[in-house]
């Protein structure tokens, strides 16, 4: 891919797309033209960069012409119905929604775990659901050095995940408690002001949701572990910004606390943050807006020789999605994938 690109954003009016507007600005990425489209209910609004009014267009069939890169976060469905639009008319889709995730044809990317199954890649590569990436980005440095047994997660997901139409949702939620009024939820399921609700995504036929499920088939396709034993519980709690993940792992053999500590500390992209004396250790607050994945607390499985616990804390916006996705467009510019 030659540089500078023409990038389009498909969902730019979304929490995901305004992100990847703030990092393309942010991280200098190296554009010719951008161009911003969204359904046609946001057409027509009006988004900065780099000091520039830019207007959202509504998406169409001649939308991609001329176009280098499309970041597309608008849905499964959205990308189902424009990939091959997209792809016909020369471009490269990075797709931030389930659609093509475990596809064997596209590759599942996470920079920094397996940047090389970029290579042959056919025009369309995918970026892992925002749970699954928060976990692999701090287990993965520790599979390399002894290979992960089982993965046993709990994720507290925030109300980001679902987008910007229920963070303002539940913003309102609150503000009607505090008013003494009932909650009402239209774009939740549930009201999730003082509650929490266990993800509500399709349930399977397994007794696991979809979310879950994601987490399993996800890690092993990106491990390149068909076999990797994992089980996931998702829940949504009642945090504006960054989800949280309790991670039980079992190895064949003891890993030592102070490896552990050592390889996360050696590893770009996330960091420690321990203060045992003031049982201070990874919270959403700490890691809203920040582009490292959070971790701490981690500790020997007391029910097992072989377990290691952790907790982690990552922005869903950031490197859960947007700043994930940017990742890979800079991979495909600077290795000519």
């Amino acid at each position: 891919m030659s540089k500078p690109v023409n990038i389009a954003i498909l969902g730019a009016t979304g929490a995901v797309g305004t992100e990847l507007l703030k990092l393309l600005e942010s991280r200098n990425f190296p554009l010719n033209s951008l161009k911003l489209l969204a359904s046609p209910r946001s057409a027509g609004s009006k988004l900065t960069f780099k000091g520039e009014t830019l207007e959202v267009k509504e998406v169409k069939a001649n939308s991609f012409s001329n176009i280098d890169l499309v970041l597309a976060s608008a849905g499964s469905s959205v990308s189902k119905v424009w990939a091959k639009t997209i792809t016909n008319a020369g471009a490269v889709m990075i797709d931030n929604s389930s659609a093509f995730r475990l596809d064997p044809d596209v590759p599942l990317i996470i920079p920094e775990i397996n940047p090389k199954s970029l290579i042959g890649h056919n025009k369309i590569i995918a970026n892992p659901n925002c749970t699954t990436i928060l976990m692999a980005m701090v287990i993965y440095p520790l599979h390399k050095i002894k290979p992960i047994k089982r993965i046993v997660v709990s994720t507290y997901q925030s109300v980001s995940g679902a987008g910007t139409q229920a963070m303002e949702e539940m913003k309102q939620q609150f503000k009607n408690i505090f008013n003494d009024k009932k909650p009402e939820a239209k774009i939740l399921p549930y009201p999730l002001a003082f509650n929490l609700f266990l993800h509500d995504s399709k349930m399977t036929d397994t007794g696991y949701c979809e979310e879950e499920m994601k987490m399993v088939n996800e890690t092993r396709k990106i491990f390149n572990e068909p076999d990797l034993k994992v089980t996931a519980t998702c829940v949504r709690v009642p945090v504006l910004r960054a989800h949280s993940e309790s991670i039980n792992l079992e190895f064949d053999e003891p890993f030592p606390i102070n490896k552990a500590r050592e390889a996360i500390l050696q590893t770009s992209g996330i960091q420690l943050c321990e203060n045992w004396q003031k049982n201070h250790f990874p919270m959403p607050v700490d890691a809203s807006n920040h582009d490292d994945v959070l971790v701490g607390r981690i500790r020997q499985d007391i029910s097992h020789p072989c377990g290691l616990e952790l907790w982690i804390c990552g922005d869903q916006i950031l490197k859960g999605a947007a700043l994930n996705a940017v990742q890979i467009a800079e991979l495909l510019i600077n290795k000519n994938y």
